[in-house]
């Protein structure tokens, strides 16, 4: 274990995936959210819903090493729910060995949104709550990211801790119709064609300078595009 070992921080909110996890040491994500694979050594699950029941709260409470992973269909993953209408979706299964416990368990007081989170083992593994698993940029990214998307607008999201693959800190991309641009946050980064999000600008005025040059693109593209390397 290393001080910037990547870990992917998931959600589980059903009981049943849980239980699969606990027992069967496999967990399952779709491929169209990680559409350029999965790069991470660990794995932390959040667990809300029903799969967060015997806990007093939701949060982080299991981790594991990721051991391998395989692509498979839905079905093949879930035979159960074959009828499902994503049956025929493509998922990444990521096998682990011995399934650790949190402890303490990441929460999350502020009850912030969550999905996937890119962060970092020393950040994981002495953090006691969500917002200790950003880094400034992450957090100001992903306040931004969670905004769009209650305007149901869905960039491609970049951590600083996945700078070793993608060779940009936090940021996002939004792929358009007759283009793409990225927002991002290091100010030396060069960028003609890009926008630097100032974390000391408004809220407000970020938001309505994205969704102009959007609308100057010709809209977004429904379906997510892997990141452009």
């Amino acid at each position: 274990m290393h001080p910037d070992d990547r870990v992917l921080v998931s959600v589980i909110n059903r009981k049943r995936d849980l239980d699969t996890l606990l027992k069967s040491h496999w967990y399952r994500i779709p491929q169209k959210q990680m559409p350029d694979g999965i790069y991470t050594e660990y794995i932390a699950f959040y667990l809300s819903g029903y799969a967060a029941k015997k806990f007093d709260t939701p949060g982080i409470y299991y981790y594991a090493e990721r051991r391998g992973v395989e692509l498979a269909y839905r079905r093949d993953l879930l035979p159960r729910e074959v009828g499902n209408s994503r049956a025929d979706e493509v998922y990444y299964k990521i096998q682990f060995g011995a399934i650790d416990g949190k402890n303490p368990p990441i929460t999350n007081p502020t009850k912030r949104p969550v999905s996937f989170i890119f962060t970092t083992w020393d950040r994981f593994i002495n953090g006691k709550k969500i917002a200790d698993l950003y880094s400034k940029s992450d957090y100001f990214v992903d306040r931004i990211y969670h905004a769009l998307r209650d305007k149901e607008i869905r960039p491609i999201r970049f951590w600083d801790s996945q700078k070793k693959e993608y060779g940009i800190s936090a940021a996002l991309r939004f792929v358009c119709e007759n283009g793409t641009f990225t927002a991002y946050t290091d100010p030396s980064q060069v960028d003609n064609n890009g926008y630097y999000l100032n974390i000391d600008e408004s809220e407000d005025k970020i938001l309505q300078e994205i969704r102009m040059r959007i609308a100057r693109m010709g809209g977004t593209v429904t379906l997510p595009l892997p990141p452009t390397r």
